[in-house]
């Protein structure tokens, strides 16, 4: 399987920040329910481990990642726990070399031309454009693929059920992250019906394009 095409096929990539391993169930259940079949689960809490692997070996049919990855160590446990690609909010050059190595699928977030060519160096054509809204938006990304043809950006931060539509119209942007559907504060509540009713609308929203 090439995750990236995958992940491109899919084209909505929900960011997840689990707290509690028992989240897993629930929420992979509304992934497959809806059609989305793919999450990133960042490495922003203790759970992040367990949850990868927990959703990675009992819902193997869902694409399932590892976000926040800072360091080497994050890139082992990460890998260990079934993580089919890993995400980093910037690029780091040691630590996107060693998920290479270990022959990872890594997406390094990127918002200048320097770092954009540092990826490239690392012969990486696929790319996060981390924080998106705050960085440019979909502005900089054309500004960036004027001279960068041949890269495939995956624009998180500040996107939403109002412009992702509008980022998902540029061929160079093969997915979009997204926390919106799957929030911090639903998943606290332990809000599932509002999970399942937003994240049916993103699914219908992406597939409208």
């Amino acid at each position: 399987m090439n995750i990236t095409e995958e992940l491109a096929k899919k084209r909505l990539v929900p960011v997840l920040e689990i707290t509690d391993v028992n989240q897993v169930d629930p929420i992979s259940e509304i992934l497959l329910e809806t059609g989305i079949g793919c999450a990133e689960i960042t490495f922003r809490t203790a759970a992040a481990a367990d949850a990868i692997r927990a959703m990675s070996q009992m819902y193997p049919e869902i694409i399932t990642g590892a976000g926040t990855v800072l360091t080497k160590e994050q890139v082992d446990n990460a890998l260990a726990a079934g993580a089919k690609f890993l995400v980093s909010p910037g690029f780091d050059r040691e630590v996107t070399s060693y998920a290479l190595s270990k022959n990872a699928v890594i997406f390094p977030g990127i918002i200048t031309p320097s770092e954009l060519q540092g990826a490239l160096s690392l012969g990486l054509d696929h790319v996060k454009f981390f924080p998106a809204e705050a960085a440019g938006g979909l502005k900089m990304i054309k500004a960036l693929s004027a001279p960068y043809g041949a890269v495939r950006f995956m624009p998180t931060g500040g996107i939403n059920a109002g412009n992702i539509k509008e980022y998902l119209s540029f061929d160079k942007i093969f997915a979009c992250g997204g926390s919106w559907m799957i929030s911090k504060a639903l998943l606290k509540e332990g809000d599932y019906d509002t999970i399942r009713k937003l994240c049916k609308e993103a699914r219908e929203l992406v597939d409208s394009i």
